[in-house]
């Protein structure tokens, strides 16, 4: 236990859902400004998106209470749908062959490796929301709006 420890854990899950309010919304405006045309800027942004889903739900697994632990097992258990490699895979994602302490410790790094993972693919994201230009309302050229390269 750490002085003022409560604190910053519930400011790290609280801002989590809010930036996934933010991502959400800036889902919401792309699809309605049909920004999905633009294939390399959408789809590193569905990678973004499938990369901070990841994060949240390790980062959700770190508290180990109850719900931590039976969200970790149904998740998991998603991946033995996959054939031939499913058990394997959910085995591996375990360290052993159920939800237990090794799972905790490979979620642990998880939730701090990905957003480095995350920066890197917001770089790639930029460059080519750099190179495509920003989408608007009125599906006008934003080139004039560009800073020359």
């Amino acid at each position: 236990n750490v002085q003022y420890g409560w604190l910053l854990r519930n400011l790290h899950a609280n801002g989590a859902s809010f930036f996934f309010i933010c991502i959400f919304l800036h889902i919401g405006r792309g699809l309605y400004y049909g920004s999905y045309l633009y294939k390399e800027t959408w789809n590193t942004g569905v990678v973004l998106l499938l990369t901070l889903m990841a994060t949240a739900f390790v980062g959700y697994v770190l508290p180990w209470g109850q719900m931590s632990f039976w969200g970790a097992t149904v998740i998991t258990n998603l991946f033995s749908a996959i054939p031939y490699i499913g058990q394997t895979l959910v085995e591996w994602a375990w360290g052993g062959f159920s939800v237990d302490n090794p799972t905790l410790t490979r979620f642990f790094a998880l939730h701090f490796l990905l957003p480095f993972m995350i920066a890197g693919i917001t770089i790639i994201h930029l460059m080519f929301l750099h190179e495509s230009g920003s989408n608007n309302p009125l599906g006008i050229s934003s080139n004039a709006d560009k800073i020359p390269s």
